[in-house]
């Protein structure tokens, strides 16, 4: 293909992209499913406002999996697209690049994904689709790309020791899951990580990267009978294999526990929380919108408007909920000066404390209703946010009419829903809290 065909092709991708930002997808598509020969899963949605297609393949196989191995399921992932059949590094970019089609892995703690994105022209996409086949199903876990790749994560973990922010959060989950596979480091530790080999990448790769194990997601302008074709042919070379085993429960916490690290640093970085909910969890409406009013509406939330507006104690301040696969983190954070530091603390528990035992307003609760419905189309308006939840609705096993019910959903929500939720789970009393920063003692034990 000559240059200048190339630059033509990355330029209609180029406009393409932006067009599909202000594509608005709301209730204009459906969800269909069904499995492969060799019993993956299929999540599809028929979107032809742009001529393009996104495949998304999703494993069980992520940090949870690393075991005794932190990092493992990363590098896995990093290493597919090092190197598959005849191709180096570079050859595998280059068949991409030439394209216009955009590829990438990724690890997360619970899951592993191939992520793809292509005009849907017949010629390029089959080039697109037999290019991520040979990535997934011939990966070559070259010995110098995994030494190479072993240096760049050794810098990353480095790096990591000069950020407070790594710290605490690499602290917080420490604390928060102790022996639970959520606990383990998704970009593993020195030790581990100089430890891993070639056969550690291939033994991860033959358990986890099967097609029992898989969810396919793919949205754009492609037929059914296309996308059939497309994911069998996608996953007919993986072998059937076996679903990740279940993991462990989430033991709750039994006390509150405070982690205090030294940092040579003019700020504290603080981080409260305990584990939270997962996803499909029956209070998650609740307690997102309670969320949203007490720390995840920005500069409308209660922590906010204490900590910043009213006192300047702090740039930043929040809450959220990262729900997983079983109870991930309800986490609440700031950053404030070192001097601040108690009186931010004190203040952001409080806070917490008050909006479980008062709950919220009326008027709070119409404001974060309106603004959570209000802003969902934008959330839905790309094929690329589509495929980011289609594939979490197949993974996590939602209901298919998720989309479509979420606002109906959060309008059902109401301020006894929330207190309620929000009293039973979480426990002000047991929670976990990190100070990093430079006056904050370095704990014997860490």
């Amino acid at each position: 293909m000559s240059f200048a065909k190339r630059i033509r092709i990355l330029a209609i991708t180029f406009i393409l992209l932006l067009l599909n930002q202000v594509a608005n997808a709301q209730n204009a598509f459906r969800i269909q499913t069904w499995k492969t020969d060799n019993g993956a899963k299929v999540l599809y949605v028929y979107a032809p406002q742009l001529p393009m297609v996104d495949v998304r393949i999703v494993f069980d196989a992520g940090s949870a999996r690393d075991a005794k191995q932190p990092g493992l399921a990363r590098l896995t992932s990093i290493m597919l697209a090092k190197g598959a059949g005849d191709w180096d590094t570079d050859a595998v970019a280059e068949r991409f690049d030439n394209i216009g089609a955009v590829f990438s892995t990724s690890a997360m703690r619970d899951m592993a994904s191939l992520s793809l994105r292509s005009l849907n022209d017949r010629e390029l996409l089959d080039t697109a689709i037999a290019t991520m086949q040979t990535v997934l199903t011939q990966p070559r876990f070259d010995e110098k790309e995994l030494a190479r790749m072993r240096r760049q994560t050794l810098i990353a973990l480095k790096s990591q020791l000069q950020s407070p922010a790594a710290i605490a959060n690499k602290a917080f989950y420490r604390a928060l899951y102790g022996r639970h596979p959520y606990a383990s480091p998704p970009l593993g530790t020195e030790t581990s990580i100089r430890a891993i080999s070639r056969k550690d990448l291939q033994d991860f790769y033959k358990r986890y990267y099967v097609a029992a194990n898989a969810l396919v997601a793919i949205v754009g302008d492609i037929d059914l009978n296309k996308a059939k074709r497309l994911a069998s042919e996608l996953l007919s070379k993986l072998p059937k294999g076996q679903p990740a085993f279940a993991l462990p429960p989430v033991p709750a916490l039994e006390k509150a526990q405070l982690i205090k690290k030294a940092h040579p640093s003019t700020q504290t970085h603080v981080l409260v929380g305990q584990p939270g909910l997962r996803r499909g969890d029956p209070d998650y409406f609740a307690l997102y919108v309670g969320n949203h009013i007490l720390g995840g509406s920005g500069f409308g939330s209660r922590i906010m408007k204490e900590i910043r507006e009213k006192r300047g104690l702090a740039y930043s301040s929040y809450s959220y909920f990262i729900p997983m696969r079983l109870p991930g983190p309800f986490q609440m954070g700031l950053q404030t000066s070192n001097g601040q530091r108690d009186e931010s603390l004190s203040l952001l528990n409080k806070i917490l404390r008050d909006f479980i035992k008062e709950g919220p307003t009326e008027e709070e609760m119409q404001h974060a209703i309106k603004n959570i419905t209000g802003g969902f189309p934008l959330r839905i308006d790309s094929n690329k946010d589509i495929i980011e939840y289609i594939a979490m609705i197949g993974f996590y096993d939602l209901p298919l009419n998720y989309l479509e019910t979420f606002n109906a959903s959060i309008e059902a929500v109401t301020a006894a829903k929330v207190q309620d939720a929000f009293q039973r789970r979480i426990h002000p009393d047991r929670l976990v809290t990190v100070l990093v920063g430079g006056d904050a003692p370095q704990k014997h034990d860490e």
